[in-house]
């Protein structure tokens, strides 16, 4: 490994230690549906988004909500203390595609028509009103670093 891509990969590194989140790998259902469940919780307050998950009737919205608890775990932690109502909030996540599983199923005069499979990844940040404003300005200094 080059000693930029060590640079930037440190920090990186430093970066991730000061926020908040959690990830979700290989959930079999397809990037578009998790989205539409995703988008629902973007920006918000995260008892407000427990409500909003608990209530919908998406099957993706259960695995979100799992991570999500999941994340305000990992604050909780972080900072050694509990999160109080009004102070978290959903500050980003982000749906990326998986590995999609490619199948055959029978069609009509011997041929066979592909059925693809998909599933994606989901990451889940969580972090305070103010500590956001300051992640907004990590990723610019880590911007800096890579140009």
């Amino acid at each position: 490994m080059g000693s930029r891509k060590r640079n930037t990969a440190d920090a990186r590194k430093e970066a991730l230690k000061q926020v908040s989140f959690a990830k979700l790998n290989n959930v079999p259902s397809s990037p578009r549906k998790m989205r539409l469940v995703v988008d629902m919780i973007r920006g918000m307050e995260v008892f407000r988004a427990l409500g909003v998950l608990k209530f919908s009737n998406k099957d993706a919205a259960a695995k979100v909500e799992k991570l999500l608890r999941s994340a305000i775990a990992n604050w909780e932690a972080k900072n050694e203390r509990k999160a109080e109502s009004g102070e978290l909030y959903v500050t980003e996540v982000k749906v990326d595609g998986a590995t999609t599983l490619k199948r055959m199923r029978p069609a009509p005069q011997g041929r066979g028509y592909r059925i693809r499979k998909r599933s994606n990844h989901v990451t889940l940040f969580v972090d305070t009103k103010n500590k956001a404003v300051k992640s907004d300005e990590t990723e610019q200094i880590t911007n800096e670093i890579q140009s």
